[in-house]
């Protein structure tokens, strides 16, 4: 069979029916999502925590901790941690699915404890930059090697720009974590959209953006500026049904993950593999141009080199 890169997903927060935020994640339920992710050539990942009290996050960091280091797959395949939260936007539609109550300023002192739990290893960071002191927040911590993403903010451009100079480089999921209504003209999605400075990460999964949406972004975007991911939980590579993500039990139908009862997306069911393909299809690409968005281009923002892995299918 034909070799590729192996795909590098850098948000995802469960797959296979396991929910990576649970306080009760064994090693069997971990290696099980892994295992499943490795079957459709995904052999990297930032395994991403979201927003939660300050020592349950401490917990689920040192206990995935133990688990890589007693599994060298776990260990291969889990090359860091993607902490979205809780340096969030509070503000409702904003936050997204995050919990409110738990938002709050940076705090370098927090991000060293959860950091020292995680054993060095987050290597991504979404931060919302209209809190007071974000930019000398980015600044020390992009000095330590960790890459700042914009998200779930509602900055205005002049903190975009602090951001930015303090050393940000991406946008989570642009286009999400935003009300459903806006501003036609002068909101966060055209703010962040018009920075080439900043690299945006896309969910194609034609629930969180559209496809027009998705071929709109790539368009307005410089080349290379562009990186694919799922934003994957539990429902991810699973049948539709009910799951959780951390305290929400949301449920996963007809390709959309909603809170019961609400609009609200909470993660998505995409498998990164179709993520590639729908990438292709609907941008009008080749897959190994899609392919890349999801895999290579990804590693070079992290210094992470890829394993080739077979390509013949899931």
């Amino acid at each position: 069979m034909p070799l590729a890169p192996s795909l590098f997903d850098l948000q995802i927060n469960g797959y296979a029916g396991i929910d990576f935020q649970s306080s009760t994640l064994t090693a069997a339920d971990l290696r099980h999502a892994i295992d499943r992710l490795r079957a459709g050539q995904t052999h990297r990942i930032l395994l991403t925590l979201i927003t939660d009290e300050i020592d349950a996050l401490v917990r689920k960091f040192a206990q995935i901790e133990k688990y890589r280091a007693a599994d060298p797959v776990l260990a291969e395949t889990i090359c860091g941690y993607h902490l979205e939260g809780p340096f969030l936007s509070p503000e409702e539609g904003y936050r997204g699915a995050h919990p409110g109550e738990c938002m709050r300023a940076p705090d370098l002192a927090l991000f060293a404890q959860w950091q020292e739990a995680a054993g060095g290893n987050i290597r991504l960071l979404t931060v919302a930059p209209e809190w007071p002191g974000s930019a000398q927040f980015i600044e020390a911590v992009v000095a330590q090697g960790v890459v700042i993403s914009l998200g779930h903010t509602n900055a205005g451009e002049k903190r975009i720009d602090e951001a930015i100079r303090a050393g940000a480089t991406m946008i989570t999921h642009l286009g999400n974590g935003t009300p459903v209504t806006l501003p036609r003209h002068d909101n966060i999605i055209q703010r962040l959209l018009a920075r080439d400075e900043l690299t945006a990460c896309l969910i194609p999964d034609g629930a969180h953006l559209p496809p027009f949406v998705v071929r709109n972004f790539f368009r307005a975007k410089p080349p290379g500026k562009i990186l694919l991911t799922t934003d994957a939980m539990a429902a991810g590579g699973a049948p539709p049904g009910r799951y959780r993500i951390g305290r929400l039990e949301v449920e996963s139908r007809d390709g959309f993950v909603r809170l019961p009862g609400s609009g609200n997306l909470a993660g998505s069911c995409l498998a990164p593999l179709q993520g590639v393909t729908n990438a292709a299809s609907w941008l009008g690409i080749s897959t190994a141009e899609a392919r890349e968005m999801f895999s290579t281009r990804v590693a070079a923002q992290f210094g992470i080199r890829l394993p080739e892995v077979e390509i013949g299918g899931e």
